[in-house]
């Protein structure tokens, strides 16, 4: 008699995938579609079925004997299988892109992957894999997750996988979203924030090293982001430190969005506008390089006060524009984030234009700004589309702006005295000169 048995969460994972075609339903499928639950079953990885035009692995029940057995238990369209390589011989798809999500049950992923799904990022002939990636917490609320995204009919989705093990969810990741972090609890020091979610991305770095494309991007947003980063890198060696960001795209939006508000133009107007430094009170949004109509900013706002000390502080500060935010929503920025996390991707993925450049948190080796070396610190970048960046040699500096990326500097340079055990860079030691948190890492 076969024997249902739990599955354990460490080897959990649901791999779906979504039909453009006609398919059909076998019984077991059918059955699968009565149930609409998961019910794991442990089964052997050789046996199995034909399920419309592709093989997937059977869930065939067993004695629980191997504990590292892989399984699927498929219900509604997820169990149909797409046959890609033989669409691709009729349509002129792109070849499927694998893109991994940590923290793909919580509000910012919510909105982040129906945008991934209906080609806002990478086009209307990119078809994808989303490979999302949640805690035991999480588990239940990511096949919710998994659910909506089948009613959606995305046809660009092709496959999507649920799971809390990075080592299987990372492989052959080309693109990772690194947004899963755990907020700073009430007394929690930012000193002890960066310990625990650094060892989060301290594991995440060793999977993408183990079973990532050679070439996956990297973007992190859990906080402390541009930290979280430099760990992250630190534990993937064999993939290029360049190709990790940390986000402060949010910054740079916010940041136009205000120039454009005191300026009275629409966003669009606003160019060149860069975050320098870390994602925290200490950040310093650019107003020297911005510009508005192609037009110096500082020509066209007067008012060189509200500049130093309303603007800034507005993108700066948790009282004002992420805090209020906060105080009148409810909750933190999670749409603006979910989309700066497309914008930065479109950043990378798409040519700039000409004489403009974006922000992000990237590693610092070889810069040109004298901004010291081994840290990730959010730059002016531009890009030819090709996924790569190259730093903006043209800016200029005042002592306005240089002091502010001095104090700045600092504090990135502490943060990774404090993750050192995390680096491979020996005993930490944590001095941080003040609390410098941003809304959401509350």
């Amino acid at each position: 008699m076969a024997v249902v048995a739990q599955l354990s969460p460490s080897s959990y994972t649901e791999t779906t995938r979504l039909s453009s075609s006609q398919l059909s339903l076998s019984s077991t499928h059918l059955s699968s579609l009565r149930r609409r639950a998961f019910r794991p079953i442990i089964g052997p990885r050789n046996p199995t079925i034909s399920c419309s035009v592709n093989q997937v692995q059977a869930p065939v029940a067993v004695e629980q004997d191997d504990p590292k057995s892989k399984t699927n238990d498929c219900y509604g369209v997820f169990c149909l299988t797409y046959d890609l390589k033989a669409e691709e011989e009729t349509k002129s798809w792109k070849k499927m892109v694998n893109i991994a999500v940590s923290g793909a049950a919580g509000m910012i992923a919510n909105h982040l992957l129906f945008k991934l799904a209906a080609g806002e990022v990478l086009g209307p002939d990119q078809p994808i894999a989303l490979k999302l990636l949640g805690s035991e917490r999480s588990l239940q609320a990511l096949e919710g997750v998994a659910m909506e995204l089948e009613d959606s009919l995305f046809p660009l989705l092709r496959e999507v996988k649920i799971g809390i093990n990075p080592y299987e969810l990372f492989e052959d990741a080309e693109w990772a979203l690194l947004i899963g972090a755990k907020p700073r609890g009430p007394g929690m020091e930012r000193a002890g924030l960066l310990d625990i979610n650094g060892q989060i991305f301290a594991e995440q770095g060793k999977a993408l090293n183990a079973v990532a494309s050679r070439n996956v991007k990297v973007i992190v947003v859990g906080n402390p982001c541009n930290t979280n980063a430099l760990i992250c890198l630190k534990n993937a060696p064999s993939i290029p430190a360049k190709n990790f960001h940390a986000l402060t795209r949010l910054d740079e939006n916010r940041a136009k969005c205000q120039l454009a508000l005191k300026a009275g133009v629409f966003y669009d107007k606003v160019s060149n506008m860069t975050i320098w430094g870390n994602h925290s009170t200490t950040q310093v949004p650019d107003f020297l390089n911005a510009r508005i109509n192609g037009l110096p900013v500082k020509e066209i706002i007067k008012d060189h006060k509200w500049l130093e000390e309303g603007f800034t502080e507005t993108i700066q500060k948790v009282r004002l524009r992420g805090g209020l935010l906060i105080k009148k929503w409810g909750r933190s920025s999670a749409a603006s984030t979910a989309v700066s996390i497309v914008d930065a991707m479109k950043s990378l993925v798409t040519p700039t234009p000409e004489g403009d450049w974006f922000s992000s948190g990237v590693y610092t080796n070889g810069n040109p700004y004298g901004i010291a070396e081994d840290i990730v610190f959010s730059m002016p970048c531009r890009s030819k589309g090709d996924g790569d960046y190259e730093l903006v040699k043209d800016v200029i500096f005042d002592d306005y702006l240089r002091k502010r990326i001095a104090k700045t500097e600092q504090e990135l340079l502490a943060e990774k005295k404090c993750v050192a055990h995390l680096t491979g860079e020996g005993i930490a030691f944590c001095d941080l000169p003040e609390d410098t948190m941003l809304p959401g890492e509350m």
